[in-house]
């Protein structure tokens, strides 16, 4: 029987999502693994109980009472996609990406850039409201 607590602890198995989101940033060796290893530490400061994830073929989720947002990485840009992210507040504007869409927002990191940690960190937890929200009524 497998008992599941919060994703964020790593689990026995060699392939569980929090090792796989390791080894990621490890195979990445570059300001991309070292972008998507700061985003993930935020969302774990904003909101402890987050739940990791590996889907869709190798896209590091983060989830509470829903997908929080997706760390996506490619070759000029590091993706954080928030899957509610038209619904969420974003009074900072980190948002600079799939702004045309209906639900999700996201934000592009580039090489070099610095961003707004607190401002991150709240916006993650806005998203987690806004999940928690819609499960309870």
């Amino acid at each position: 029987m497998k008992k599941t607590t919060s994703g964020s602890k790593e689990g026995k198995t060699e392939d569980s999502p929090s090792r796989l989101i390791d080894a990621r940033i490890k195979e990445l060796s570059d300001w991309r693994g070292e972008t998507l290893a700061r985003v993930r530490t935020l969302i774990k400061q904003a909101d402890p109980d987050v739940v990791e994830e590996w889907k869709w073929r190798g896209v590091p989720v983060w989830s509470h009472a829903g997908i929080i947002c997706t760390g996506e990485t490619y070759k000029n840009v590091v993706k954080m996609t928030f899957a509610k992210g038209a619904a969420v507040d974003d009074p900072s504007g980190l948002f600079n990406s799939s702004l045309d869409g209906n639900t999700r927002r996201a934000i592009d990191f580039h090489e070099g850039e610095k961003s707004d940690e607190e401002a991150l960190k709240a916006l993650i937890r806005a998203a987690v409201t806004l999940n928690a929200s819609r499960t309870h009524g």
